[in-house]
């Protein structure tokens, strides 16, 4: 008796492995989604002082991970930057968002230009390059301390 109830354990064994990976053999075959035009749904917000990503998420119906998808530049979603601005998806829960925004931020009526920080940059070459002030650089983008920019933050260029 002991016999059979052995055989019959490895022979459900068997059958339980053969659906498993049979099932996932199904799944990873599945051809991948490609992005298209109408999966770019969503707006730019510019960041303000005492905002965190959790409440932008929250206030715009969206999730801090779809916000963090559309904006690459985020690295850490607890070190966000009052000016920096964030594409905003929006859509049908379940959509694949975009890896970045379809187009550059619409023009504000107090910017000419917006400048994306790169690694070593400070706020004289930023200014330099535009031939603007780096206090007004500063001010229009309530920067306190001059020294504390960040790679992959924007700025708003008067």
């Amino acid at each position: 008796m002991p016999r059979y109830s052995h055989k019959i354990h490895r022979l459900i064994f068997v059958l339980a492995l053969v659906l498993l990976f049979g099932g996932v053999t199904a799944v990873s075959a599945a051809p991948p989604q490609e992005a298209t035009a109408q999966q770019f749904t969503g707006f730019y917000y510019t960041v303000q002082w005492g905002d965190s990503l959790s409440q932008i998420a929250v206030r715009y119906g969206t999730t801090m991970q779809a916000i963090m998808l559309a904006n690459p530049q985020i690295v850490n979603s607890n070190l966000i930057y009052a000016g920096t601005v964030l594409f905003i998806p929006t859509g049908a829960p379940g959509v694949i968002q975009p890896i970045a925004p379809p187009n550059p931020p619409p023009a504000h009526p107090n910017c000419r230009h917006f400048h994306t920080v790169s690694w070593g940059q400070n706020l004289i070459q930023i200014g330099g390059i535009y031939g603007v002030s780096p206090f007004a650089i500063a001010e229009r983008n309530q920067i306190f301390n001059l020294n504390r920019i960040y790679a992959g933050q924007v700025l708003c260029i008067p």
